[in-house]
């Protein structure tokens, strides 16, 4: 029996990539969160039942009150894709088969019967369609009343691509293009290809693109995809194994390129950089063209964008820039994690047929900032109880501090408020830094996230001085388009400079911010509100009016290879195994030079060896 007048919808999506829950509540957003946040595994694909009992326990609520719960795709009909595709080429990738399959027979096959016994749920279980599930999180999501959407990922049940119209509470699907063709894995397929992780290192490709040239993009497309006018496409697929085997790509695509695979960590050579160039300028423009045949489709002023290649941050800043809509709007959890909100709202808007206003300028998803949040005496009683050295600082004081911080070039992680939703940090888990300083990419590359050094950071800056800063005349609050420099903040190269080549490109210093400006003069923007993130936006305000400078550096907490932090404990673990100079917990400053030296017998380091 329900125990509240209040209608709860959860929404679920797991067993791909970043599993992740969302709870509505009368159609608001109240909680969300990736399931990595809480097991520490990067990507967790399993069953989200860490992030269920967050969202449960943030709404005040248990299983029992919960209306409805929403799945974000229909696993029989995924299953029924993968068998077809097996059998249509067998006995040829039987060892891929055998993998796959265990897991399918075990769990996926039974997501009813998972929630109703992992959550002890008895009411009613939708399953929306995966790419139905992208639209919705991104169309009911966005401050628009009507628009157009597009969603491009790898591939769910069949669709690997689609578009169609929202309107009000309604949304209708009206083409898509079917697996194997697929623009997300033609660019996994080049991220495998250049040496990185399929599905976490698609963003690396995309950083590494500016040192290079399109050298392979007429190769790419005689002979990996036909891409038409409107932008459908057809891939090649004698040059890929992603169908039917174990690896992204096969012997005739190493063939066509020049040699197998680069190994993973081994050295970067041009012929990389090269290769992201060609792949990313195909996906650019393979964008443009769908966006132009949607609108011409549609003729709608506005689009949505969600699905893994909505991430592409570059694409999507050259998608607003041609003017095709008067304005986009971009799921931040673009990828699977935000199809658990997609699909619960789906059962809210579709399913129950409730009512949408939009008012044409604030979205739905209250600035991304939907996870876990501490209060200061939960942080204090952490701290105290391990015995931590630490100063408290009051609400008035605190931005002063850290702009001063950052001012004198220190590094420091900053934890404030609640977690975000989504791949992106912004303002709530994040490590900042002076963007003034050509010196501050390397120090946090190497010596914080031990990461490849030609990796970009993102700017914060205030959202009232974005158009001072960059190219761009809207807001950018989730870090999901690209823009260059203003002209006036550039430094002039000198014509030796403008002839290197790879990552000598790298140490040069382009603009007033080089921190932030990557090496074809852009930058992936997050602008702050100060409605949204107020502290975040105080220590702008304050870094600004002191030094002359309403950016810093923004770059999520964690260390290559993990998830950004999510508890106290979390930030303070990697804090000290990092060489961050300064960690804020709320009000809470601690300085790595106060803690206790890193040896065997330090009390952090017993906390290390648990993990």
């Amino acid at each position: 029996m329900k125990l509240t007048l209040d209608m709860y919808i959860l929404g679920v999506s797991a067993y791909y990539h970043d599993s992740a829950t969302c709870i509505l509540k009368d159609g608001k957003i109240i909680a969300a969160a990736q399931e990595e946040r809480f097991t520490r595994k990067k990507h967790d694909q399993d069953f989200p039942i860490n992030a269920i009992k967050y969202c449960l326990q943030d709404a005040g609520i248990n299983s029992d009150d919960l209306e409805i719960v929403a799945f974000y795709d229909k696993p029989f009909l995924k299953f029924e894709r993968i068998l077809e595709n097996y059998l249509s080429f067998a006995p040829k990738g039987i060892s891929s088969f055998l993998k796959a399959m265990p897991l399918w027979i075990k769990k996926k096959l039974w997501i009813k019967t998972l929630i109703q016994d992992e959550i002890g749920f008895k009411g009613k279980i939708l399953f929306p369609e995966h790419h139905a599930s992208h639209a919705a999180s991104a169309f009911y999501a966005s401050p628009f009343q009507d628009a157009a959407f597009l969603t491009m990922d790898g591939v769910g049940e069949w669709a690997t691509t689609s578009y169609g119209i929202g309107n009000g509470n309604k949304m209708e699907v009206l083409a898509d293009i079917k697996f194997p063709n697929s623009l997300g894995l033609l660019y996994s397929a080049f991220t495998y290809y250049t040496g990185f992780r399929v599905n976490s290192g698609e963003y690396k490709v995309m950083g590494l693109a500016p040192y290079g040239e399109p050298k392979y993009k007429d190769l790419i497309y005689k002979h990996l995809i036909d891409v038409k006018d409107d932008g459908s496409f057809k891939m090649d697929m004698s040059y890929f194994d992603y169908n039917v085997g174990l690896t992204m790509t096969n012997k005739k695509f190493n063939d066509l390129f020049g040699g197998p695979a680069r190994e993973p960590e081994s050295e970067l050579t041009q012929k990389e950089m090269d290769l992201a160039r060609s792949v990313q300028e195909v996906t650019e423009e393979v964008v443009l063209k769908m966006a132009k045949h949607v609108k011409k489709v549609t003729n709608q002023k506005y689009l949505c964008l969600a699905g893994g290649v909505a991430l592409n941050c570059v694409a999507n800043g050259k998608l607003l820039r041609s003017g095709i809509f008067d304005d986009i709007f971009i799921q931040p959890a673009a990828g699977d994690a935000g199809g658990a909100l997609g699909c619960a709202y789906i059962a809210w808007y579709q399913h129950l047929d409730n009512g949408r206003i939009a008012d044409g300028k604030t979205d739905f998803m209250n600035g991304a900032y939907l996870g876990p949040e501490f209060s200061n005496d939960e942080i204090k009683r952490y701290l105290d109880e391990k015995g931590y050295v630490f100063k408290k600082l009051n609400d008035d004081e605190l931005p002063e501090k850290i702009a001063d911080l950052i001012n004198e070039q220190n590094v420091i992680g900053w934890f404030q408020g609640r977690m975000e939703f989504g791949p992106r940090a912004l303002g709530g888990r994040t490590i900042i830094g002076d963007s003034r300083s050509a010196e501050t990419q390397k120090t946090i590359n190497l010596k914080i996230k031990y990461r490849e050094s030609f990796r970009p950071f993102a700017p914060s800056i205030r959202e009232e001085n974005i158009s001072e800063y960059f190219d761009i005349d809207r807001p950018s609050p989730y870090m999901l388009l690209v823009a260059d420099v203003s002209k006036d903040k550039q430094l002039h190269m000198t014509e030796e400079q403008e002839s290197y080549f790879g990552l000598k490109k790298l140490n040069i210093a382009r603009s007033e911010v080089p921190a932030i400006t990557h090496v074809d003069y852009s930058a992936r923007i997050q602008s702050v509100n100060k409605q949204t993130n107020k502290r975040y936006h105080d220590l702008l305000t304050v870094f600004n009016d002191k030094y002359g400078c309403p950016v810093i550096v923004n770059t999520s907490f964690n260390v290559r290879g993990e998830p950004i932090v999510c508890t106290p404990r979390d930030a303070y673990l990697c804090f000290m195994r990092t060489e961050m100079d300064y960690l804020i917990l709320n009000n809470y400053l601690l300085s790595k030079k106060e803690q206790k030296r890193l040896d065997k017998d330090s009390d952090w380091m017993s906390e290390f060896e648990l993990d």
